[in-house]
């Protein structure tokens, strides 16, 4: 064993010292040591009652055979740093988190992991120190929150962020925005439609390093309590049989994950962290994987914000399993990679079924023929940027529009509330990527203020940031090369025309080559937003959006 190096031998005397002083017992010393991440915190809805699941995963662990051992991580609530300096520092916690597991695991000689997280950067930042670590290790999430209601109707975090929007369009009044503000986020929870959090903790299912359920098994449901005990035990039959990350996430699985990315239309983000995924666990995946991908994959289920669906219904209906058993049918499925339950996939779906086709559809009449993203290239983008088509109403994919171009979010964001956006505008939002951001922000107020105004329909937003799971429209961001890396969205004037056509996967900035180098040999980069402290450091290592924003 690994912790044999922290508490065996007499020459380990003073650590096993230092361990009886927290009160473990020599026989819990004989036993496996099974590191447990915990990020829990008293500022993230989804992560306020993990504690609870950590409870649950030390008494698998016991059950098991194990000795639990919790440590604590950082987290940021994407819906509390948006629209402001914060969201900056969120994509680069995903690092952080992935450093800080790698520090504890190696530094106390953890033989195995259980990594308890349920939101945005967290789920990914664990899977990344899974992946990096390669020890015996199951992710479970937190699960995701109920959706409010408000006359009849279900509601999320994403209506109250439309809904102001609609106050500044003069289309509803501050007392209706304060009753659905107190309606939309019932319960704990990563928030209910199909944004970051959850698309990212049902893919953690999809490519095997989750329980069945783990993506959508709601926070307060006590199957969500039994899953976590499942896990801390399953987690020494893992060790026992030596199953390693890198076993059970391979080329296969990752197609899997993005198999399954296509058919719930999920975010955008997820291009973002599972190309930084892969290159810790050693797989090859770039963007034409996932138009590779999208093309044969049809669009299952229409979850919000696009569809009228939340997470309780997915699970319902029968859950990720059930959308993995239906695309199995026409061997959309690899059913022979590993999972963490020591099965192949085809024994973990074996019973499943869909138990409501009208939120998972058969693959006989689909929401869309094609997946949920689509990645479009073209003399705006060479290195790629991504939309969720499905969640494109059909008339906006082929548009072309007149650029209104803004070098930060917050101008574009006081121009879309001032009404100086007009129908059939593109918005340009720059200098908001990984570098020139910095942090690449995820921009959830532009998007849900043109929603709101009832402009989604007209006018298309083009970034070199982020937009949030739970943006809808024509929403097109991770525009690379970035324009603090001298990316042609970085000379994109007021008045000239672009051109999105999503089906053929291409944005056009319709300007001559002429003059977009010469716009571009003029060009210099403005100055770093943030020189100190460890956005700082960032900055100097992060890639590109199209190399999924990885620390180099």
């Amino acid at each position: 064993m690994k912790s044999d190096s922290v508490k065996s031998g007499i020459e380990r005397a003073p650590h096993r010292s230092l361990f009886k002083a927290m009160g473990y017992t020599d026989e819990e010393l004989r036993r496996p040591l099974v590191g447990i991440a915990n990020s829990a915190n008293d500022i993230i809805p989804g992560h306020a009652e993990l504690d609870r699941i950590v409870s649950a995963v030390k008494a698998g662990v016991y059950m098991g055979g194990g000795t639990p051992i919790a440590f604590g991580t950082i987290g940021v609530c994407d819906g509390i740093a948006m629209n402001h300096i914060g969201m900056k520092y969120s994509l680069a916690s995903r690092e952080l988190i992935a450093d800080s597991i790698e520090v504890m695991a190696i530094a106390h000689a953890f033989d195995a992991m259980v990594m308890v997280t349920n939101c945005d950067k967290i789920v990914p930042g664990m899977l990344m120190a899974a992946a990096r670590l390669n020890l015996p290790t199951i992710i479970v999430s937190g699960g995701p929150m109920l959706a409010g209601t408000r006359e009849g109707k279900k509601i999320d975090l994403v209506s109250v962020f439309e809904a102001v929007g609609a106050v500044s369009s003069g289309k509803m009044s501050k007392a209706e925005l304060a009753d659905i503000e107190d309606s939309a986020c019932p319960t704990c929870g990563s928030c209910a439609g199909m944004f970051t959090a959850n698309s990212m903790n049902c893919l953690t299912e999809a490519i095997g390093m989750g329980l069945p359920g783990n993506g959508t098994i709601p926070a307060v449901m006590a199957a969500r309590t039994r899953l976590a005990k499942e896990a801390g035990m399953k987690i020494m039959m893992l060790l026992r049989k030596r199953m390693t990350p890198r076993k059970i996430m391979t080329e296969k699985a990752f197609a899997n994950a993005m198999a399954v990315d296509m058919a719930l239309g999920c975010s955008t983000n997820t291009v973002l962290h599972l190309i930084a995924l892969a290159s810790e666990a050693g797989v090859r995946l770039n963007l034409d994987s996932f138009n590779r991908i999208s093309e044969k994959i049809p669009h299952l289920c229409n979850m919000s914000p696009a569809g009228r669906h939340h997470m309780e219904d997915l699970d319902r209906a029968g859950g990720v399993s059930a959308v993995m058993k239906e695309l199995s049918r026409k061997g959309l499925i690899n059913t022979e990679c590993l999972t963490v339950t020591g099965r192949p996939v085809k024994e973990n779906i074996e019973d499943s079924r869909i138990r409501d086709k009208t939120v998972i559809r058969p693959l006989e009449r689909p929401y869309h023929k094609q997946g949920g993203l689509a990645v479009l290239f073209g003399n705006l983008a060479a290195s790629g940027c991504v939309v969720k088509q499905s969640a494109v109403v059909r008339r906006m994919l082929r548009h072309e529009g007149t650029a209104r171009v803004f070098d930060s979010e917050e101008e574009a964001t006081s121009a879309i509330m001032a009404g100086r956006i007009k129908k059939g505008d593109v918005v340009i939002i720059r200098y908001e990527g990984p570098r020139g951001g910095p942090g690449m922000r995820e921009m959830l107020m532009p998007t849900s203020a043109i929603a709101g105004m009832g402009l989604d329909t007209d006018v298309a937003l083009v970034t070199d940031g982020r937009f949030s799971g739970g943006t809808r429209g024509a929403a097109i961001g991770h525009v690379s090369p970035e324009a603090m890396e001298g990316g042609p969205i970085a000379i994109v004037e007021d008045g000239d025309r672009i051109a999105i056509d999503i089906p053929q996967k291409r944005i056009t900035l319709k300007v001559s080559e002429k003059e977009i180098e010469a716009r571009l040999s003029t060009w210099r980069p403005p100055k770093f937003k943030i020189t100190k402290g460890y956005m700082a450091r960032y900055v100097r290592a992060v890639s590109s959006g199209g190399e999924g924003a990885v620390v180099r």
